[in-house]
């Protein structure tokens, strides 16, 4: 069962991220803050759930949130500043958006930079500990999906729309016979063997 709350009468907003460990695209976080009482037996990590189910808990949490927001930081952000900046200002910006402050802000992972004045508190495997960061999670991996989903209409050949710019076999096979398009993080190791991919076949 997971944690409605990790401090009690405390307005505490989750947060996560999605798509860290991609080859291409953006990473995209989300933060949620629930309602005291909010239940849902689907609720988990996103990565434990079907995208059918993923897709139901994400108009739950919408329709449900007291407040919630996602943001995103595009792959030439993390080039210039790595995908842990990206990741922790992705989540700084969804705060940002949220319509009710929060006291307390709950982080999946264990690494984070404060976000103002507002306490934070890392935990390792939170989207399978706490509520409200497992309703990020969702948010998050839901959000990202789509937009990969849209890009892939204008690269079909990286099969986003499958791998969600993750690095699959067939991924890194279209990126060693089709070079890179302007999604992808060149920082990123895009093969086993970077000298294979031809930077000069960039589509635009």
């Amino acid at each position: 069962m997971l944690k409605p709350f990790l401090n009690k009468n405390t307005t505490e907003v989750g947060c996560d991220e999605a798509g860290r460990g991609c080859l291409a695209g953006p990473v995209f976080a989300a933060a949620v803050i629930l309602p005291p009482n909010f239940k849902n037996e689907l609720l988990n990590d996103s990565k434990k759930l079907s995208q059918k189910n993923r897709n139901i808990l994400k108009k739950e949490i919408i329709n449900n949130a007291l407040a919630w927001a996602v943001a995103s930081i595009d792959n030439s952000e993390i080039d210039k500043i790595n995908i842990l900046n990206a990741s922790i200002k992705a989540m700084h910006l969804a705060i940002q958006e949220l319509t009710i402050t929060p006291e307390h802000i709950l982080v999946d992972g264990n690494r984070f930079k404060p976000y103002r004045n507002t306490p934070h508190t890392c935990i390792i495997k939170g989207d399978e500990k706490y509520m409200s960061i497992a309703a990020a999670s969702i948010l998050a991996k839901t959000f990202r999906d789509e937009f990969m989903e849209k890009i892939s209409v204008e690269f079909p050949k990286y099969k986003w729309n499958k791998n969600k710019g993750y690095p699959t076999a067939e991924h890194r096979t279209a990126i060693a016979s089709e070079g890179i398009t302007k999604y992808h993080r060149k920082t990123f190791r895009l093969l086993s063997s970077q000298t294979k991919i031809n930077f000069d076949k960039l589509d635009t």
